[in-house]
């Protein structure tokens, strides 16, 4: 004869470990998978153009807006070509004729003489190879 019985057994909560998991590893995903941008210094909409090319994403980039101001990083004007004159000599340090690419994000609206007095001043900073950005037709 048993005097002492077990006790009833509880059933246990839904293990939440599996889905913390589940959430972290997520979560991990998206992070590794988002690519991480520094926003515009200005809004830009790009002209019109066909073809296949894309716009490398590790190049210098210089912005101009429908009203000819320019920007490179947080410089506006005259000091943001001293800032890009600087930003490539420092690549340039550090590997050699690959900063003498630069990319242009300039608005589709740009006037052309605006854009002609642009081109001796990156010419002068040592640029040899000029990247416009276009928007698909």
């Amino acid at each position: 004869m048993r005097l002492f019985t077990d006790p009833p057994r509880r059933s246990l909560p839904e293990p939440l470990l599996p889905m913390i998991n589940v959430v972290f590893l997520l979560l991990i995903f998206f992070l590794l998978a988002a690519t991480l941008a520094q926003p515009t210094p200005f809004e830009v909409t790009p002209p019109e153009a066909s073809g296949e090319g894309k716009a490398d994403p590790g190049a210098l980039v210089l912005f101009a807006n429908s009203e000819g101001d320019i920007a490179y990083g947080e410089a506006r004007g005259d000091a943001a070509i001293a800032a890009l004159g600087a930003a490539a000599q420092d690549a340039r340090a550090d590997c050699g004729d690959c900063a003498d690419s630069l990319t242009l994000r300039a608005d589709g609206q740009l006037p052309g003489d605006a854009l002609a007095k642009l081109m001796p001043q990156l010419a002068g900073l040592g640029f040899t190879d000029l990247k416009l950005v276009v928007r698909d037709k």
